[in-house]
């Protein structure tokens, strides 16, 4: 097994402390709380080393949580929170009296695949906010789930391109419908081109269409496809827990992951991609 591994994507959440609204009439096993205790016992055998909290609500108070959470489990390196991008002074504001004095805060996301318009980011004030994050070297987690979504992320590189941005789940690659590589394929290698855009392997699991019995030969070919056109020094991985649930459990997960980084890459390339990217992007 493959030992130090950064699994740059984590989440948990406390139903009784926070609101997640996108878990309201869910009927999956997702929809009850879900905190570290749970995930702590199993981050050995999967051969992780540290981990990145990753929001799971557009409020402060989930990532209020998230930072306590860091403070107390040794293992958690860093916090992916959320700041109010439609109000760029108040996104200001937080940064400078609260974030950037935080050891643990290392990028921001907001649940863009939550709004009804899929370019929400293209708002005036949005792109405010987005430039307030790349002046102080703040990182993005993007969020999307289709399409739109990634030709949204394109136009947000081309008008702040100074931001650096990583495409969290790969944008949710075709495996379902076993395309290769389609649309996806085309705006992924365009997203590319902007040097500080990353892509972040991780969900790819629930992403099969195959919840029960997928194997790493359903997903071997889109992270092949994303370290040929970003490069190994621009990818990096994540679990995704406890989402990644719904499609197995955390070991077999990264399993999965580490044993098609293995066959695609030397060992010097699997511990960029599996450590080395993740504590640059987010200044570990």
């Amino acid at each position: 097994m493959t030992r130090n591994i950064i699994d740059t994507h984590v989440h948990f959440w406390n139903l009784e402390k926070a609101e997640y609204s996108w878990l309201k009439g869910d009927t999956s096993i997702l929809n009850r709380t879900y905190e570290l205790t749970e995930l702590n016992p199993q981050i050995e055998a999967a051969g992780v080393d540290k981990g990145v909290l990753v929001q799971a609500a557009n409020t402060f108070e989930d990532t209020a949580l998230m930072l306590e959470a860091a403070e107390q489990n040794t293992w958690i390196a860093g916090v992916v929170g959320w700041l109010p991008l439609m109000d760029p002074e108040a996104t200001a504001h937080k940064l400078s009296l609260d974030y950037l004095k935080n050891p643990y805060l290392k990028g921001i996301r907001h649940l863009i695949h939550n709004e009804p318009d899929p370019a929400w980011q293209l708002q005036r004030p949005v792109l405010e906010s987005f430039k307030i994050l790349a002046k102080h070297s703040m990182p993005y987690d993007e969020v999307g789930v289709n399409i739109l979504h990634l030709e949204t992320a394109i136009k947000v590189m081309e008008k702040v391109p100074e931001l650096q941005m990583v495409l969290d789940h790969l944008n949710c690659p075709p495996i379902a419908q076993q395309e290769k590589f389609g649309v996806w394929g085309e705006r992924m290698k365009t997203a590319a081109e902007n040097p500080n855009c990353h892509a972040k392997i991780s969900g790819m699991g629930t992403m099969t269409g195959n919840l029960s019995g997928w194997t790493k030969e359903d997903i071997k070919p889109y992270i092949a496809f994303a370290l040929e056109h970003f490069g190994v020094d621009r990818c990096f991985c994540g679990g995704d827990w406890p989402v990644l649930l719904l499609a197995g459990n955390y070991v077999d997960t990264w399993q999965a992951y580490t044993t098609v980084l293995s066959e695609l890459l030397d060992e010097k390339d699997q511990a960029r991609v599996l450590r080395t990217n993740a504590i640059d992007f987010y200044r570990l």
